[in-house]
């Protein structure tokens, strides 16, 4: 009797059974669509790695190597690339959001519209990288390198740059509103066709005569600014 009371309890139970997810692969390959949620992968060597729709929330990548590594569509929330290397990486539409990647190096990489929102990017370098329409809403970008990056409608609503380097970046509609701005280098970046600006801002920025600035906006008499010692 209690065999088969056990023997049906089991049949009951079984299609639960069969929906519980699976836990992530942390011994998988990589590959594309492998699932590595909150696994320690620091320091791997992946080099144009095929990875495209991976999810990596939580995972700890840092130091690692993803130069040219393909990453579209890859869920990177709140993980760890600190010191990762992700020159010419492939994350279109990538999710980084509260992504820590400080002292990342994004140099070239393609990144067009790609989820920032509260990432910290501290230190990370993102020289001639593209990031048109990339949400960097609340994004930590403190001393964040930009240097000729393309940045044609990104969304910086409500973030923190502080000492950020936009020289020789575009900005034709990247959006400002509300966000915290100081010491920010925008010698001779054209400035007309964004959105968002405060004169306040500005003047807390560092521009200089070839700085274009949006339609009736005055330049700031601290402009421009000291040399740092």
């Amino acid at each position: 009797m209690t065999r088969v009371l056990l023997g049906a309890l089991l049949v009951a139970a079984a299609p639960f059974v069969m929906q519980v997810k699976p836990f992530a692969g942390c011994s998988d390959s990589p590959r594309p669509g492998v699932d590595w949620t909150a696994c320690s992968k620091t320091r791997l060597r992946l080099v144009g790695s095929e990875l495209d729709n991976g999810n990596f929330e939580r995972a700890d990548l840092s130091s690692s190597d993803l130069k040219s590594a393909q990453l579209k569509g890859a869920i990177l929330i709140s993980a760890d690339l600190s010191r990762t290397r992700l020159a010419e990486a492939e994350l279109t539409g990538a999710n980084l959001e509260r992504a820590y990647a400080g002292r990342a190096n994004f140099k070239e990489a393609h990144l067009p519209g790609a989820n920032l929102h509260k990432a910290d990017l501290a230190r990370a370098d993102f020289t001639g990288a593209d990031l048109r329409g990339a949400d960097l809403t609340k994004a930590e970008m403190s001393r964040t390198l930009l240097t000729q990056a393309t940045l044609d409608d990104a969304k910086f609503r409500s973030a923190l740059l502080v000492r950020t380097d936009l020289r020789g970046a575009s900005l034709s509609g990247a959006d400002f509103s509300q966000a915290i701005m100081m010491l920010v280098h925008l010698e001779g970046v054209d400035l007309s066709k964004t959105q968002g600006l405060t004169a306040e801002n500005l003047g807390r920025s560092c521009g200089d005569d070839q700085t274009v600035l949006p339609a009736g906006m005055v330049r700031p008499t601290t402009w421009p600014c000291q040399p740092e010692e």
